[in-house]
């Protein structure tokens, strides 16, 4: 098991608009002692806007699951979670 937790963020136009942008600053945001564990990529579209059983955009994806009407904060507070797992 990686001890790196993997963020991608939809930067397609529905995420982007609906708060995507915001997200994008993880990086900036997140506190020092989780930066070297996070890697963080954006993607032009995830594609789950698509299905509207995945929920609502934004949409990030985190070790490989789906967080949908993602915020910074969330998306935080998720990645605390799984570095303290």
């Amino acid at each position: 098991m990686s001890d790196t937790i993997k963020v991608v963020i939809c930067s397609g136009t529905a995420c982007y608009v609906m708060g995507a942008s915001d997200i994008l600053l993880l990086e900036e945001e997140l506190p020092a002692s989780l930066r070297e564990r996070v890697q963080i990529e954006g993607c032009t579209c995830l594609g789950y806007c698509k299905d509207s059983g995945r929920g609502k955009a934004p949409f990030v994806e985190i070790d490989g699951v789906v967080m949908s009407s993602a915020t910074l904060p969330k998306v935080i507070a998720r990645i605390r979670e799984l570095a303290d797992a």
